[in-house]
């Protein structure tokens, strides 16, 4: 099993739940009240179903009598189409050190527009190698130059902030500024040419 993996919580069904009374709800979704264990099990197994446990923090527990393969295929599907729904946010990162040329920031700034548009927060990097260092506003420069040409479609999430020989900055999409690209329409392949 994955370490990073989260575990699920079991769920408890039939014999599993082990408390002695429970707040039953039949498979058509009416109340049956409160009854011991025992009894609703014994409901359950009458009607080829199941005694499934949908909330164990209530006092008492609450069960519902159905089908446990049912349910847990129902779940599963469930737990997939919130996966499905999840937009995964990464941070691209792109390099520049201060004497990069124009149109090679021109460039970069491009990709920085790609990465945004995509969804994705970029993190520039500007690299300083030897006596550079001691001129770290050539840098800032160059990341001053990169927001002016991105403003109204960024938000600075961290401010550039140098670290040994390296002055990074965090940006992310300004919400609803930048429109991402339409689908390209799929062609019908029956469809007269």
């Amino acid at each position: 099993m994955d370490k990073g993996a989260q575990r699920q919580p079991q769920i408890r069904f039939n014999y599993r739940i082990r408390v002695p009374e429970v707040r039953v709800i039949a498979a058509d979704g009416t109340q049956l009240g409160i009854m011991s264990s025992q009894e609703a099990i014994r409901l359950a197994m009458d009607q080829s179903l199941d005694l499934v446990e949908v909330n164990p923090k209530a006092d008492p527990p609450v069960c519902k009598v159905m089908d446990f393969g049912k349910f847990k295929y129902e779940q599963k599907k469930m737990l997939n189409e919130q996966k499905k729904k999840q937009t995964i946010v990464e941070i691209k990162e792109v390099k520049v050190r201060p004497k990069t040329d124009d149109h090679d920031v021109e460039t970069k700034i491009r990709h920085i527009r790609r990465f945004l548009e995509e969804g994705n927060k970029a993190k520039i990097t500007v690299r300083f190698r030897g006596r550079e260092i001691t001129h770290p506003e050539k840098g800032e420069e160059v990341l001053r130059e990169i927001i002016t040409e991105l403003e109204g479609t960024i938000v600075i999430e961290q401010k550039p902030a140098l670290e040994g020989k390296t002055m990074t900055m965090l940006i992310a999409p300004k919400p609803g500024a930048i429109k991402r690209p339409a689908a390209p329409a799929e062609t019908d392949p029956a469809a007269p040419r």
